[in-house]
């Protein structure tokens, strides 16, 4: 499902100041928002934005664009910004659905994991999170 999307995005961000808050829009996305009471929240927001967004996106099997990195014209109460995203962990987070698995071990070790009543998915789950540093 995810073969045609990139794991890494970063797209460009306006940051618009008013009297309450900062507002932040992705120029390259209508529709994706945010906004917090100081520049750091509304950074944080938006990244969560855009990560459900593009996510959102890919689940609907939407083309992602291309970031433009162009000449912006932004007004007085306006920064330009980057957000980036690691798509891939959020995938993990998102579409968390067990897929079936089939493999071999020794007739001993069976054997005595049975014996113990060890559950062979959460612990090929817990040695596979350990090997791959997550």
């Amino acid at each position: 499902m995810y073969k045609n999307y990139l794991d890494n995005y970063i797209f460009p961000a306006i940051i618009e100041k008013n009297e309450k808050n900062y507002n932040i829009y992705f120029p390259d996305l209508p529709g994706c928002v945010a906004s917090g009471e100081d520049i750091q929240q509304a950074v944080n927001q938006a990244k969560g934005a855009l990560e459900l967004h593009l996510w959102g996106m890919e689940q609907d099997d939407e083309v992602i664009p291309v970031p433009e990195y162009r000449d912006m014209h932004i007004a007085a109460n306006e920064t330009i910004c980057f957000i980036d995203v690691n798509m891939f962990g959020i995938r993990a987070k998102m579409d968390n659905r067990s897929v079936k698995k089939t493999l071999s071990i020794p007739w001993y070790l069976n054997e005595l994991a049975e014996k113990k009543k060890i559950n062979f998915s959460q612990l090929l789950q817990r040695a596979l999170r350990a090997q791959l540093g997550l």
